[in-house]
């Protein structure tokens, strides 16, 4: 991949999210319940501490459950839920493997429309509708993978101009306006 992801606002954990399917999609899935920074540092910390400059699905699926999840609740650790979020890492790798090799980005090479990989993403373990459509948007948006109906099928997330998601965090700037965004719709949710 040829692009710059700046998502950890960390440049060796966003080095590895610019040039790996694996690291991003892992990201993506650490992106809950815990500042989106911190999630998108997750596979670099992973990658670090399995002695690897990469992540591999077929490694980390073949991983022993309970030393991947020790290898997660390291200080500091990989998540807020470092248990339940080893076992999620672990189960979209197995997927990988059954279903794609181990390769993250067939699920969205060669795709035709973006109805087809967003439904290809809901099929992901521990991603559901709404992580699938940001996941689609930041395909569109960031990753230069836009088939057809794709910004149709990222829903709002992939309005062009938005600031609502990981999508569209392009550096500080845009990420202080995505936390903005992010506030303000907390807020309107506890008024009604």
């Amino acid at each position: 991949m040829d692009i710059t992801l700046r998502l950890a606002q960390q440049p060796e954990a966003d080095e590895l999210l610019s040039r790996s399917p694996l690291a991003v999609m892992t990201g993506m899935l650490l992106d809950q319940q815990v500042p989106m920074e911190w999630a998108f540092t997750g596979p670099y910390t992973i990658a670090q501490r399995m002695g690897s400059d990469d992540l591999d699905a077929h490694e980390i699926a073949a991983r022993d459950p309970e030393e991947f999840a020790a290898l997660l609740s390291q200080k500091p650790a990989v998540h807020r839920y470092p248990g339940s979020m080893a076992k999620r890492v672990q189960q979209l790798c197995q997927y990988l493997v059954d279903h794609h090799d181990g390769d993250a980005s067939a699920v969205w090479r060669d795709v035709p429309t973006g109805a087809e990989v967003l439904k290809r993403l809901n099929a992901l373990p521990g991603y559901g509708k709404q992580k699938s459509q940001i996941f689609l948007a930041l395909l569109g948006k960031q990753m230069g993978v836009t088939p057809e109906g794709w910004r149709e099928a990222a829903g709002a997330y992939g309005d062009a101009d938005a600031h609502r998601s990981a999508a569209d965090i392009t550096g500080q700037e845009s990420l202080e306006k995505v936390r903005a965004f992010k506030q303000e719709a907390k807020r309107a949710r506890k008024k009604t």
